[in-house]
Formats: structure tokens, C-alpha cells, sequence
């Protein structure tokens, strides 16, 4: 290995300067860049990001105050009181003592596990909170302080770990000399996320636990450990079954991956062997019967809420102003119209990655999968935006832009939640913390980022949005279109995730193209 060397730099008044140091070789470069800038930038930026997070929690949540379901809040602490009081094999069944009406679970057993721990520490400081029956609708000052708690440590312990091993993986061996602002400005909006950190710590919820272990899984596969990939994937999975938006994306990649290796049944078979081992230790108390094991299944397939609910961007509820869908058709062919749907807007993202597996293909690949679950699945929620949003932060350097317009978006698409659960003050401050933080970084892109057509756009949409946001917050809607501003709201974002998605799914087709002038590079050389 090679050593770094200095060399000493005259200014014009021919005063020396500070050494720079020149990474002779990349291994170097990165021992500096990582134990002389990245450690210190990541741990200080992952303070502030914590003292953001405790400042939006002292605001109001989901159902704060309004019975008798309360809301999401009362959800996790109520399954944290089920978990505690009644046997595992009771968590997900019907009776007396747990009626499945009132807040039932309806997250893959891992979830449960979660609620378990964590009802531990609640019942250690503050047992009323978690007592049976009696503790519904609990809301004392202390039992909110550690349910806060919990999703602090959660960020703290799986999403912050997962975001720093990525940066490491992502990274590695490139050039530090000019890329130290362009890394801790990527750390910065990842873990700065201004939708996840008022979805789970403003409205209350652990996406933090599911999506960090997917943040962990694309680090590992990205790094070309496959196996560790797939575990945390498949624990992914077991959290929050919305994490199977990115299902595609990782089956597409690594199937292409092993058909490229020697024996590729043999990889096909260690990889499926590690994803089955995996849900069975997950699901082992579940498996020892089929009516056990298919009444948890039953729980994470909420078919008969509907299509969708409320006013999420995605295609079913916008073209419903026009298609009365819930009306024309059972929900029988609903499930068979969304199942064919989003695996048709998928597939074109996965046939490319089989064809041609690429990192950078893998993480676009990410973003379409997800997006095309959000767009046409079945029972997608406000809150599910977030998962297109992940990957399009960990291609924030690639695609500046495209994170910038799709994260404005996603934040106006959950305003009227938020706005719901008065959660309009973090919401400003966050959304002027991420346009700050945006153009902080203006300096240091190409001039082609910032191109007159793409600042009209932007100027457009903002204008757009604060004339909304206004009207929203200062008018009401007309008697007979109740919903009216939800729905012009919900218009405007649909119409810019089905533009995001046609691009993001053209760009992952072009590095194909790239690819391939590459090979005719390497042929002639």
C-alpha cells in the first residue's frame, strides 16, 4: 500500500499554505476519508438531526386527545399493552381480551417483537400505561415522554447505523480531495428527511426501524454481500409489509446478479435458502399451524378497508373524481386490476436488471419499484410516499434535482394529514430547513443542475404550493365539495410522481446504453 503525501501550496503573496494531502492510492483515501472527515461530520450531523427530532416531538401526534380510537399513537401503545398482557399465540386472535376492532395488529410479526420491547420499558417507568384494558386512550405527560422515547432510540439504534454504513459503502474509494461538503450534505438530507421525521415523530409511527433495515440491506448489496443483504431485507419485510414496494427492485437485481455467476441455480438456492430461513425464525410461533399462521396472514391484507382511503396521490383515488371504482366493481376484481397494474409498471424496471445488474441500475430500480406500488397498488396510504422518497435520498448527489422537486411534493401530498393532526408549525419549519439545506448546496453542483428551465419549474411549483398551502389554512371548502382543496392538492402531486416516475424509469433504461458503451470501450483498449 502506498502513502499519502503532502505537498505545500504558495498562495500569490508567496505565504505557505496548509499541506494537502494526495491519496496516492484509493485504499488511502479512504482510511482518510473516513477517520479524518466522515466519522465527525456524520456524528454531528447526526446530533443535530436528534435535537430536530426531539423539537417536532413536542408537538401533537396522531389522535392526540380525540376518542374514543384516538389515532396511530394509541395504536403502537395499545399493541405494546396486547403484547405485554397476553400470550404470543393471542397477539393477532380475536376474543375478549383483545378485540381486533379496536387497534389490532396488522404488521408482520417483527413488529410485534418491537412492541413487546418497548412495552418493557414503558411498564418499567410508568406501568399505567401499559396496563391491561385500563390503559386505553393513556395519555399522561410520562407516558408520552417514553413513547417519544422509543422512536428516538429506534432512529438511533437501526436508521442512523444503516445511513452511516451506506455512505461508507457508497463512497469508498472515490476521490476525497473535493467531495467532503458534497458527503456531509448527502448525510445531511437523508437523515434531515423532513416527511419521515413528521411522520414518525410528529403523527408517530417506527418507519425508522423498517426503512433503516432496508438502508442496511441496500449498503450490504451494494458492498456485494448479498446474504446480509437479504436478511435485513427479509427483516425489513417483517416489520412493515409496505417494505415489499421495494420486492422487485431487490428480486430483479439479484436474480441478474446470479445468472451471471457460474453456477447460477446454486446462488439462486443459498439466496432463497437465507430469505426462508429468515421469515421462519421470524414466524416460527406462528408456523405450527396453518389456522395460526393464516390468521396472522389475514391481518396484513386489509382488503376490506377499500381500494383507498382518504386522499393520497396515487391512480386509483385521483382518476376516482371520474371512475367511480368502489361503486363499478367488487373488491374482488379491484385486487386482480391493482395486482395487474403495478407489476406492469414495474416490470420494465426489472427486465432491465436482470439484463443488465448495476449498482446504479439497483438503487433506480429502488425508486421505480416503489413508485409503482405507490401509484397502482391496493390500500396505499399518505404515509406511503415515503418509501420512493428513500431511494430517491441515496441518489441525492446523482439527481439533485429530481430529490429536491420529488421531496417538495411528497411533503405537500401529506399536508392535509398533517394538517389534521396539527402538525402545521414543524411542518413549515422543516420544509424551510430542506429548501435551506437545498440551497446550501446550489454552490457546489454542475451549472447543468441549475439549468433556467428547471428553476422555472421550481419557482412555478413553489408559487403553486404557497397559494394552496394559504388557502387551505384560510378558507373553507364550498358545502357541496367538501374535500375540494384535498383534491387539488392531491391532482397536482399525482401529476408529478407520474412524470417522476417516466423519468426515473428512462434514466435507469439510458445506463443500459452506458453500459454498453463502456464494453465497446474495454474491447478496444
Amino acid at each position: 500500500m502506498e502513502k499519502a503525501t503532502k505537498r505545500k501550496v504558495n498562495n500569490k503573496k508567496g505565504k505557505e499554505e496548509k499541506p494537502i494531502v494526495e491519496c496516492d492510492d484509493e485504499s488511502d483515501a479512504w482510511w482518510w476519508l473516513v477517520h479524518k472527515g466522515i466519522t465527525a461530520s456524520f456524528l454531528s450531523i447526526a446530533l443535530f438531526s436528534l435535537l430536530v427530532r426531539v423539537a417536532v416531538s413536542l408537538h401533537p401526534y396522531s389522535g392526540a386527545g380525540n376518542p374514543p380510537k384516538y389515532g396511530d399513537f394509541e395504536a403502537q401503545r395499545h399493541w405494546m399493552e396486547i403484547t405485554l398482557n397476553l400470550p404470543l399465540k393471542e397477539w393477532y386472535r380475536n376474543s375478549t381480551v383483545n378485540d381486533l376492532r379496536y387497534w389490532g395488529l396488522d404488521y408482520p410479526p417483527l413488529t410485534a417483537y418491537q412492541s413487546y420491547v418497548h412495552g418493557l420499558f414503558l411498564r418499567f417507568f410508568s406501568p399505567d400505561s401499559v396496563a391491561l384494558f385500563t390503559s386505553r386512550g393513556h395519555e399522561s405527560y410520562l407516558g408520552k415522554l417514553l413513547m417519544r422515547w422509543t422512536v428516538l432510540s429506534s432512529d438511533v439504534l437501526v436508521f442512523f447505523p444503516a445511513v452511516f454504513y451506506f455512505v461508507v459503502v457508497y463512497y469508498a474509494g472515490r476521490n476525497p480531495s473535493h467531495r467532503m461538503s458534497g458527503i456531509a450534505w448527502h448525510m445531511a438530507i437523508i437523515l434531515l428527511n423532513p416527511c419521515l421525521i413528521l411522520i414518525d415523530h410528529g403523527h408517530f409511527q417506527y418507519n425508522c426501524i423498517s426503512l433503516g433495515l432496508t438502508v442496511g440491506a441496500i449498503a450490504f448489496l451494494l458492498s456485494d454481500k448479498d446474504l446480509v443483504a437479504c436478511v435485513l431485507y427479509s427483516l425489513a419485510l417483517n416489520h412493515k409489509q409496505m417494505s415489499a414496494y421495494f420486492a422487485p427492485a431487490f428480486f430483479s437485481h439479484l436474480l441478474g446478479k446470479c445468472l451471471r455467476r457460474q453456477y447460477p441455480l446454486l446462488q439462486v438456492l443459498k439466496l432463497g435458502l437465507v430469505v426462508l430461513g429468515t421469515f421462519l425464525i421470524v414466524w416460527w410461533p406462528y408456523v405450527h399451524s396453518m389456522e395460526a399462521f393464516l390468521g396472522v396472514l389475514s391481518r396484513l391484507a386489509p382488503f376490506e378497508r377499500g381500494i383507498f382511503e382518504d386522499y393520497v396521490a396515487n391512480f386509483w383515488c385521483t382518476t376516482s373524481v371520474l371512475v367511480k371504482w368502489k361503486r363499478l366493481f367488487p373488491t374482488q376484481t379491484l385486487k386482480l386490476l391493482s395486482f395487474g397494474a403495478t407489476i406492469s409498471s414495474c416490470l420494465p424496471s426489472m427486465i432491465q436488471q436482470i439484463w443488465s445488474p448495476s449498482k446504479q441500475g439497483f438503487l433506480y430500480g429502488l425508486l421505480n419499484s416503489a413508485f409503482s406500488f405507490y401509484l397502482f397498488s391496493f390500500q396505499v396510504h399518505e404515509k406511503s410516499i415515503l418509501l420512493p422518497l428513500l431511494p430517491a435520498s441515496l441518489l441525492a448527489t446523482e439527481e439533485p434535482f429530481l430529490f429536491t422537486w420529488m421531496t417538495l411534493y411528497a411533503l405537500f401530498s401529506m399536508f392535509p394529514l398533517l394538517h389534521r393532526d396539527k402538525l402545521v408549525l414543524p411542518y413549515l419549519s422543516l420544509s424551510a430547513l430542506f429548501i435551506l439545506l437545498n440551497h446550501l448546496s446550489s454552490g457546489r453542483r454542475d451549472t447543468k443542475d441549475t439549468s433556467a428551465f428547471r428553476s422555472f419549474v421550481t419557482r412555478v411549483f413553489l408559487l403553486c404550493s404557497v397559494i394552496l398551502h394559504v388557502v387551505y389554512l384560510s378558507m373553507h371548502a364550498p358545502a357541496r365539495y367538501p374535500f375540494l382543496f384535498e383534491a387539488l392538492i392531491m391532482l397536482l402531486c399525482f401529476s408529478q410522481f407520474v412524470f417522476l416516475t417516466l423519468y426515473t424509469n428512462a434514466k435507469q433504461w439510458m445506463l443500459l446504453k452506458h453500459s454498453n458503451l463502456v464494453d465497446k470501450e474495454k474491447k478496444l483498449l
